[in-house]
């Protein structure tokens, strides 16, 4: 493949990636020290893109260098990424690419406290019961779920995840990166800093 057509489709691809996160070129120019002209040039085609202007917004966008020059994907399929525990709740993410929606499988011990506050954020989760039982409290709601059933909702939703018992409980959990930031990224309250096995 020429150069050229590659370095042609940059400014496509940065524009995708701009309009998926939903953050205007002002907001973009304040995340990465690049002025809203260079921004708006490069996405339009104007202005060449060079390696001092990639790697800021790659960080940015939390995307591989390779993915904003259109490089073939010739990674492993696999994913290789490390469990998280937070209050007592360990996460396998199940995607490697940062950004975007986000998949993990849950593990709760069995009979989780009901000491957590509901919580609220923006976004949308959607989850499935593979073991055990969840209680549910979403807003009103203090619902119980068993293995096969899926729930989806709103997360400007008050809500709260726990394990009833009495035998473990596994989950599929999809989010976007509100929810990854609240659930995963977030310090419990009283810890330090997040436990990782």
């Amino acid at each position: 493949m020429e150069t050229r057509d590659v370095l042609g489709g940059v400014g496509t691809r940065l524009r995708a990636l701009r309009r998926r996160r939903g953050v205007t070129l002002a907001q973009l120019s304040t995340e990465t020290g690049i002025s809203i002209s260079t921004l708006s040039r490069l996405e339009s085609g104007g202005r060449k893109p060079t390696l001092e202007l990639l790697l800021p917004l790659a960080r940015v966008h939390q995307v591989p260098l390779d993915e904003l020059v259109g490089a073939p994907n010739c990674d492993d399929p696999r994913v290789h990424t490390r469990p998280m525990v937070r209050a007592g709740v360990t996460y396998l993410p199940l995607t490697k690419r940062p950004g975007g929606m986000r998949a993990y499988k849950l593990l709760y011990p069995p009979g989780t406290p009901d000491t957590e506050e509901q919580q609220s954020h923006e976004g949308y989760e959607w989850l499935y019961v593979l073991a055990g039982r969840l209680r549910m409290r979403l807003g009103p709601h203090d619902l119980i779920l068993g293995e096969g059933e899926a729930a989806e909702f709103d997360t400007r939703t008050p809500h709260w995840f726990g394990n009833p018992g009495p035998g473990p409980l596994e989950l599929l959990s999809i989010f976007g990166p509100q929810g990854e930031r609240i659930h995963v990224r977030a310090r419990p309250a009283g810890s330090a800093r997040l436990a990782q096995d």
